[in-house]
């Protein structure tokens, strides 16, 4: 399976973001968290396909989750960036290949390349699922 975390502060938005890859992608298992320093034992535990962080919430702004996570050995690639800023402050403070994506939130455009890449995972863990049930 394909487990992603998604950390974001906004309730409203981790509920919307959550229920939409629940009802879209169900092989995928999700964990959400709405409290950046909760996260911080989920990420240290590793085993994460995907990583989507919030970039600005209090206590602990996404950078700095990015940064813990790639310290304890996430490969960044598998890190989406998300955030309300526009695309030209997001890519000045993530240059192009510091990790898989850095999407507006907002932006319906960029909100489908957040879906390609739930897709892709989602059919990675089917192809898996295939070849399990074939070994058995």
């Amino acid at each position: 399976m394909g487990k992603i975390l998604i950390v974001d502060d906004d309730p409203v938005f981790l509920d919307l973001l959550g229920a939409f890859v629940s009802e879209n992608y169900p092989l995928l298992e999700l964990v959400t968290c709405s409290k950046p320093v909760s996260a911080l034992s989920i990420i240290k535990e590793g085993g994460l396909d995907l990583l989507v962080l919030d970039l600005e919430m209090p206590d602990i702004d996404g950078a700095k989750l990015f940064n813990f996570a790639v310290e304890t050995g996430m490969d960044p690639k598998r890190i989406v960036i998300l955030s309300g800023r526009d695309s030209d402050y997001l890519h000045a403070n993530f240059p192009l290949g510091t990790c898989l994506a850095v999407l507006n939130k907002f932006e319906v455009k960029q909100k489908a390349v957040l879906e390609m890449v739930f897709s892709s995972l989602n059919r990675k863990a089917e192809a898996r699922q295939d070849v399990d049930a074939k070994s058995k």
